[in-house]
């Protein structure tokens, strides 16, 4: 990763916990005034947003947060709302729930609203996403892929993503579903990229300075594909068994922190 970050990320594998201590979303709340600060919801990527957005607004109110707004975006003109437009730029924080990844571009993309989303965050505004709203903050996401299958060479749908981290690829509820095939075939496919695979109910907590610190219940998988010697990926034979060597693949937990400029991991800290 050639360059620092211009904001605060919080990226969840999904199925955070939400009804127990709510560790992640407690962190969520940490990075904003909850008395004066305006936290924004977007129900986006979710066919059901007034019901998940409901949820996400009660779980808030409790965490102490005083002013939530729910960013609604079901039509292409709805991102030309000055209400809507408005609403980001107020933002402290901006948290994208989960739902079709897709969505969220195809919506966005283009848009007044998708260049006040980049514009905020180069100011300092914090984005999080959980699930779908995880895989659409990197430049290129996974759309669908085959769970729980060995990696083929050409079985995955890729698309540009909102880009607020550039040359990564995330993949969520990774060990859940078993996505690790699909995240080898996208990083044979963009071996440029570090492929970042998160559990559920667990976190990546990205700052300015291109570091990230794990939270959760789960694991945080990277995968480092600029040592791969060889790959027989390619559009001919697609369902062929992708074969790839000398890849390099981080487990990180709680706590451990990773360098993305330098692609290093670092154990986490004991308290003394």
């Amino acid at each position: 990763m050639e360059e620092l970050l211009k904001g605060n990320l919080i990226i969840i594998g999904g199925a955070e916990d939400k009804k127990g201590e709510k560790n992640i979303l407690k962190e969520v709340c940490s990075k904003i005034d909850k008395e004066k600060d305006e936290l924004v919801i977007a129900t986006i990527a979710t066919d059901l947003p007034k019901e998940v957005g409901a949820e996400y607004r009660s779980i808030f109110e409790k965490l102490g947060v005083k002013n939530i707004n729910i960013l609604d975006v079901q039509d292409r003109k709805d991102a030309h709302e000055i209400h809507n437009i408005n609403m980001v730029q107020r933002a402290s924080l901006v948290f994208f729930t989960g739902g079709d990844q897709l969505k969220i571009t195809s919506l966005l993309g283009g848009t007044p609203l998708y260049n006040v989303i980049h514009e905020s965050y180069e100011n300092g505004c914090v984005y999080v996403g959980t699930s779908a709203g995880a895989s659409v903050v990197s430049d290129t996401m996974i759309i669908t892929g085959d769970d729980e299958e060995s990696p083929k060479k050409c079985t995955l749908k890729m698309a540009p993503g909102l880009g607020l981290m550039k040359n990564v690829v995330i993949d969520q509820h990774f060990a859940q579903r078993g996505r690790i095939g699909r995240l080898l075939v996208a990083i044979a496919e963009n071996p440029e990229s570090l492929g970042i695979g998160i559990d559920e109910d667990t976190a990546i907590v990205v700052n300015t300075k291109g570091e990230f610190r794990v939270q959760g219940s789960g694991a945080v998988y990277v995968i480092d594909g600029s040592t791969i010697s060889f790959t027989n990926v390619s559009e001919q034979n697609p369902d062929e068994i992708l074969s790839m060597f000398d890849i390099k693949m981080h487990v990180l937990k709680n706590g451990d922190k990773f360098i993305l400029n330098t692609r290093q991991p670092i154990k986490e800290e004991k308290q003394k």
